[in-house]
């Protein structure tokens, strides 16, 4: 929303009011799109363009996107590359093949098993409703920076300013695609101002970092003493550490996900797509927590990293390996 104010828009959001809070200069409408009724206070008003950054029920999408479709010429839904079936090749593009969606699909928005079917339902809503040259389908990676709402690089960078030494997952060399919340925020806006309707990955051009990087780059920001211990795969599915959840980011490596981290990014670049250096996302999130930063994150979604029970045992047990 600061970018949008900045650029001298007239913002109004509109939600149920029950997280975050209202910015000032910000119209703020109450309501819940989960019914017709909850959609009463958008009756008879006008719009240029409708971004709509967080729909995860397709009924809820397809009842909004109807409710506006008279009084918003534009809309822009941000939906993330988990729509695609498949991670076993790299550098998919927008033709990829998706799950099969279902435009009016009801259910709990913290039904996250099926997130990326959900996601692609969503999609359909909007372009059946819209037309393709009327609405922007943001596919984005996953996003990290200040107002983090998933967890993962924060619980990383809390874990690291801790100190000592840290477990670390498979190859430091592993390659990584993550983008900043406010460069998806401004590719997003450009777009909306334009009315450049499309389908675009929002991702870097290519992987911006490793798990390396990533980890030195926390080291860095906190100013702590901490020492990743770079452990191999094998052993740490030998310690039923799971990936993802306990240690965040780790996907580990196979024909499977090949092309988790290296998602074509092509178009968005073309259609002016500009990605900020990755260690500057980790400064500013760690600033983000120092100064009081929380992460909300979406109702259904499990908590990230290692108890520090288990870190020790790990731990303990990598250093009782049998001498190679």
């Amino acid at each position: 929303m600061s970018d949008a104010l900045g650029r001298g828009h007239e913002v109004t959001t509109f939600n149920r009011g029950l997280t975050g809070k209202d910015v000032e200069g910000v119209e703020a409408l109450r309501g819940d799109r989960s019914t017709d009724e909850g959609l009463r206070q958008l009756t008879g008003r006008a719009f240029d363009a409708v971004i709509d950054p967080g729909g995860l029920v397709p009924a809820h999408v397809l009842r909004t996107a109807r409710a506006l479709a008279e009084s918003a010429p534009f809309y822009a839904f941000v939906s993330t590359t988990a729509v695609y079936q498949a991670w076993s090749t790299a550098g998919a593009d927008e033709s990829a093949a998706t799950w099969p969606g279902v435009a009016d699909e009801d259910g709990d928005p913290a039904d996250l098993a099926r997130l990326g079917v959900r996601k692609r339902g969503c999609e359909l809503a909007v372009e059946q409703t819209y037309g393709p040259n009327a609405c922007l389908i943001a596919r984005a990676g996953l996003i990290v920076g200040p107002h983090d709402n998933v967890g993962q690089l924060p619980w990383w960078l809390t874990r690291i300013a801790e100190g000592g030494r840290v477990p670390a997952p498979g190859d430091p060399a592993r390659r990584l695609q993550l983008i900043d919340a406010r460069d998806v925020s401004t590719f997003v806006l450009d777009q909306v101002e334009a009315h450049a309707g499309g389908i675009h990955n929002v991702v870097p051009d290519e992987p911006n970092t490793t798990m390396g990087r990533l980890l030195d780059d926390c080291v860095r920001a906190t100013g702590s003493n901490a020492a990743p211990v770079w452990m191999d795969e094998g052993f740490l599915f030998s310690q039923a550490v799971q990936p993802w959840a306990e240690l965040p980011l780790w996907i580990p490596d196979g024909p499977d996900t090949t092309g988790f981290w290296a998602v074509s990014g092509a178009s968005a670049k073309a259609a002016g797509l500009r990605t900020r250096p990755f260690g500057e996302s980790v400064r500013d999130t760690w600033e983000w927590l120092r100064s009081g930063g929380e992460v909300q994150t979406t109702p259904g979604a499990l908590p990230f990293g290692l108890s520090s029970e288990k870190e020790q045992q790990v731990l303990a047990a990598w250093d009782a390996r049998p001498a190679a």
